[in-house]
C-alpha cells in the first residue's frame, strides 16, 4: 500500500504564484522518504496540503488509499507533522504541550499524559517534562516537536527540516531515534538541508524544483547516476613526486593523494599503476559527496 498518493498536485497563491506545477508523488508504505529542493522549491507547500493545512489548486491526495476530499479527517489521523518552526506556547511544559495535542486527537487526559512521558524519555526529554519550554535549548525544542507529532501514534510522519540547527551530536542520535522509529513501522517522509541525512536515512527521494519534480528513484541508484569518478587514495607511504605523477595524481597531502579517472579508466588500472610506482592503495573513498553532486547539478538546470 502507498503511504502517500499524490497526483496532479497544483497550488496557485493569490497574485498568480505557482508553488506547485503538477507534482506527481508516490510514498510506499514503510519507506523513509527524501524531499529535497532550495528554499522556495514547493517542498512546504506540499507538506501543507498533504497534511490539510493549505488547500490545493486541482490534483488529488491519498493517504493509505483514504482520499483526502472524501475523508479529510481521517488522514489528518495518519500523519504527525514536525514543522520548521517552533509553533508550541513557550510558556507550557513540554508534557503539557504533547498532552493537549493528545487530546486534539480525542485521547483522554491520562492516556495523553502517560503517552507524553512514554515519548518525553525516548527523546531525552525527561528531566525537562515540567520545565517552561522557554528554557529548551534549540535541540530539545527540535526534539519536543518529534513527540508532539507521535503522540497520536501516526502511521506516516512528515519532517520539515526537523534537525535545522542542531548540533552534530544531537543531530545523530535523532538519526537513531528516526531509523529505529522507521523499522517499526512508521512512514517517514523528510525534507532537509543536509544532504549526509539523505544518504544515511532514506531508500527513495525526489528533487522539486520550481513546483515540478526533477529527479525522482532510489538515493542508491541516484547517486549511481552522479558523477563519481574522482577518488581520494591513502597509499602505503607518502609518494615522491614522480610516484604521485606516476599514479596520476592531481594532488597529494602525505600520503594520501587525489586522482581523476578519465573515461575508459578503471580502478583497476589506477590501482596497477600504485603497485607500479611501487605502492599500495591502503584505502579509497570518493572525494566528494556524490549525492551533494547530483543534488546541485539537478537543481542548476
Amino acid at each position: 500500500m502507498r503511504a502517500l498518493d499524490i497526483t496532479g498536485l497544483r497550488k496557485t497563491y493569490a497574485g498568480g504564484v505557482e508553488a506547485l506545477k503538477g507534482v506527481d508523488l508516490a510514498v510506499e508504505e514503510g519507506d523513509f522518504f527524501a524531499l529535497l529542493g532550495a528554499n522556495g522549491a514547493g517542498k512546504t507547500t506540499l507538506i501543507s496540503i498533504a497534511t490539510g493545512l493549505t488547500t490545493k489548486t486541482a490534483g488529488s491526495v491519498s493517504v493509505f488509499g483514504v482520499d483526502q476530499d472524501k475523508d479529510p479527517d481521517a488522514t489528518r489521523v495518519m500523519i504527525g507533522l514536525v514543522p520548521q518552526e517552533f509553533n508550541f506556547s513557550i510558556f507550557e511544559t513540554p508534557r503539557d504541550i504533547i498532552a493537549t495535542q493528545g487530546g486534539y486527537y480525542g485521547m483522554p487526559l491520562r492516556e495523553a499524559q502517560a503517552r507524553a512521558d512514554e515519548l518525553l524519555e525516548a527523546l531525552g526529554l525527561k528531566d525537562k517534562a515540567n520545565v517552561q519550554s522557554i528554557s529548551l535549548s534549540g535541540g530539545m525544542k527540535r526534539r519536543l516537536l518529534i513527540a508532539r507529532a507521535l503522540v497520536h501514534r501516526p502511521r506516516l510522519l512528515m519532517l520539515d527540516e526537523p534537525t535545522a540547527g542542531v548540533d552534530v551530536e544531537l543531530r545523530r542520535g535523532m538519526w537513531d531515534y528516526l531509523r529505529a522509529l522507521n523499522a517499526a513501522g512508521t512512514t517517514i517522509v523528510l525534507t532537509t538541508h543536509y544532504l549526509e541525512e539523505v544518504e544515511q536515512l532514506c531508500k527513495n527521494m525526489v528533487i522539486v524544483q520550481r513546483g515540478s519534480v526533477v529527479k525522482s528513484g532510489p538515493v542508491k541508484a541516484l547517486m549511481a547516476e552522479a558523477d563519481g569518478r574522482r577518488y581520494r587514495a591513502t597509499l602505503s607511504a607518502a609518494p615522491t613526486e614522480a610516484q604521485a605523477a606516476a599514479c596520476g595524481a592531481e594532488s597529494r597531502d602525505g600520503a594520501d593523494i587525489v586522482v581523476s579517472l578519465a573515461s575508459g579508466d578503471t580502478l583497476e588500472a589506477f590501482i596497477g599503476r600504485v603497485k607500479a610506482a611501487g605502492l599500495q592503495v591502503v584505502d579509497l573513498n570518493h572525494a566528494h559527496n556524490r549525492l551533494e553532486e547530483l543534488y546541485l547539478s539537478t537543481i542548476a538546470k
